[in-house]
């Protein structure tokens, strides 16, 4: 089945979270303990640093296990719109924060971008992505 978005059908990627302590996506959960005492302008000066180091070329499962507050590695594999995972280990784009999946999908193997925070489309702050498969 061809996916519905522009792309390929699977990607690998890890990346960096930078939240901060009132982002959206983390009402009514736990906010993680980096990002407790950070503040949105904060999240943001720091998540453009990681990204001039990572694109400096510094080692990117480095600053994953230093800098995210997701879980190391922050590796994950996402199924396209319109494509069927076939494995519970795959996720599925449009399950993921939109900006997640958007600039996951638009990078090249190797490539590094970033999302900004958007309380609809990238609710829990900024994601440095790199594309590994």
């Amino acid at each position: 089945m061809p996916a519905s978005n522009a792309g390929p059908d699977v990607v690998k990627v890890q990346h960096v979270l930078i939240a901060f302590r009132d982002a959206v996506g983390f009402q009514g959960r736990e906010v993680p303990e980096g990002a407790k005492t950070r503040d949105q302008e904060e999240a943001k000066r720091l998540a453009g640093n990681i990204l001039q180091r990572a694109k400096g070329g510094e080692d990117f499962s480095a600053l994953v296990r230093t800098y995210t507050d997701d879980s190391p590695p922050g590796i994950y594999r996402m199924a396209n719109t319109g494509v069927p995972a076939g494995d519970p280990q795959i996720f599925q784009r449009d399950a993921m924060a939109k900006a997640f999946g958007d600039v996951s999908f638009g990078l090249a193997v190797g490539q590094i971008g970033m999302t900004s925070y958007d309380p609809n489309e990238s609710p829990f702050g900024w994601h440095i992505i790199k594309r590994l498969e």
